[in-house]
């Protein structure tokens, strides 16, 4: 219910700004994006989170070349959540060409946490990295086109059976104690115990699930070299391991952010850019010079 809650009201609100408000005004930034967990791209020189921008229904962040980003994902649910996650087309982890059934990061309830880059083992990473295109880590190893793109497809835990209810027995007697046990063994009795639900065990195989893989865009010339993000410096960054059992093999939800430069974006419209101050223009010419209104003129000077 929360998230069609959320869900309609992003929606009506994307219908009243459209109303009534310059066109080069209705992409205004905004912060995080996501429902089950938010998601931003921060750039580490500053540690500000980057401006993110909606437009044709796509966000988009600008970053500059030669700066270490991370992506932060904010739990905004208070249960564990998978985040498979993926820069350019590759998967951050496991460096495969990114599929929403491979690994990825999971976050405890309201747990926040910055992946700052390319996973190359339980301690190391390399940095993200804003970089030219043709340097990117997916065109350097053969996949360029998928360059430009920051993806997290979150996914809810499955949540174990609760044990059927114990079967209460009928309040005893002292009258009726023998009739009672003598009930035990009768055919009501057996066909009581034959409809009794399964233990936990006999259902455990049938409620595990298993999630299964699934499954460019063509650039246009731009005012400066499009971006991507590069194979950066080795960095220090410890991680754990731990099970998951999805909910369903199908992402929960998915969270898309492209990214260019800054001029590349204004080129594009992406960034609004507010209009130039009007000239102040001159009064302009007379039509009838020789008629302006005036009276007798001073002599020249004598000499």
């Amino acid at each position: 219910m929360k998230r069609r809650f959320f869900s309609t009201a992003l929606a009506l609100g994307a219908m009243a700004s459209s109303l009534a408000v310059p066109a080069w005004a209705q992409s205004q930034p905004s912060g995080r994006v996501g429902s089950l967990m938010q998601i931003s791209v921060v750039d580490r020189s500053t540690g500000a989170e980057l401006p993110v921008y909606r437009h044709r229904g796509e966000y988009w962040v600008a970053g500059r070349p030669g700066t270490r980003y991370s992506i932060r994902a904010r739990n905004a649910m208070g249960e564990r959540i998978m985040a498979v996650m993926s820069v350019d087309g590759v998967n951050v982890v496991t460096g495969e060409t990114a599929g929403v059934g491979q690994n990825g990061y999971v976050f405890g309830a309201r747990e926040r946490s910055d992946i700052t880059g390319w996973r190359k083992s339980d301690s190391q990473i390399a940095a993200f990295e804003f970089a030219a295109a043709g340097n990117s880590y997916a065109s350097r190893t053969g996949r360029p086109d998928d360059v430009g793109v920051i993806g997290v497809a979150m996914f809810r835990e499955r949540m174990p059976e609760p044990p059927p209810p114990p079967i209460t027995p009928y309040p005893r007697r002292d009258e009726y104690g023998d009739r009672e046990r003598r009930s035990e063994s009768s055919p009501m009795g057996d066909a009581r115990a034959k409809a009794a639900p399964a233990s936990p065990a006999d259902n455990g195989m049938a409620a595990e699930s298993a999630a299964s893989p699934s499954g460019s865009m063509a650039r246009q010339s731009a005012p400066s070299p499009s971006l991507g993000t590069a194979h950066g410096r080795r960095e220090t960054s410890y991680i754990g391991k731990t099970t998951f059992d999805r909910a369903q093999s199908s992402p929960d939800e998915v969270v898309r952010i492209r990214y260019d430069s800054r001029e590349n974006l204004v080129a594009a419209g992406v960034i609004p850019v507010s209009p130039p101050p009007r000239w102040p223009r001159p009064a302009g010419p007379s039509p009838f010079p020789g008629s302006e209104p005036g009276y007798v003129p001073d002599p020249p000077p004598r000499y």
